[in-house]
This record gives structure tokens, sequence and C-alpha cells, in this order.
């Protein structure tokens, strides 16, 4: 892990941070001490899987009916 000292860490951040989200981890050290470590965030996506929800939710026959006139005007303004 490479180690950079605070005045450079502050001077080069964005840089710093690019080299975080490829994967590196980074020592932030003052007088040559270390005293922080940046490193990327585990992003673990979950894939959506179609129907998981399916008998959970139920739409009502009056979802469907026209909305009335008034309420349409709104939409129109």
């Amino acid at each position: 892990m490479p180690t950079i000292n605070i005045h450079d860490a502050k001077t080069h951040f964005s840089r710093i941070l690019k080299r975080v989200e490829n994967g590196e981890e980074i020592i932030i050290a003052k007088a040559g001490k270390p005293i922080a470590r940046i490193l990327p965030l585990e992003h673990k996506i979950k894939k959506r899987i179609p129907g998981t929800a399916k008998g959970r939710i139920t739409i009502s026959k009056e979802f469907f009916k026209p909305l009335p006139e008034d309420i349409l005007k709104e939409f129109e303004k």
C-alpha cells in the first residue's frame, strides 16, 4: 500500500480517489506516521429478479376506471 503525506493528499485528492476507485488502498501519513487508510467501498449490486413480488401486490379494478373530469382538468393546466 502506498503511503502519501497529508500535504500531497490535500493537493492531489481527486487523483488519490481515482486510484482508490480503481481498487488501490492508500495510507495517509502525518510526519511519516500512518494515521488513516483510504480504501474502496465494496459495491455488491444485487440483480433484480422479476416476479419476486408476485402475489404480494393487488391492483383493484377501480385503478383502471377513468379519472373524474375535475382531476383530468388539473393535468391539463
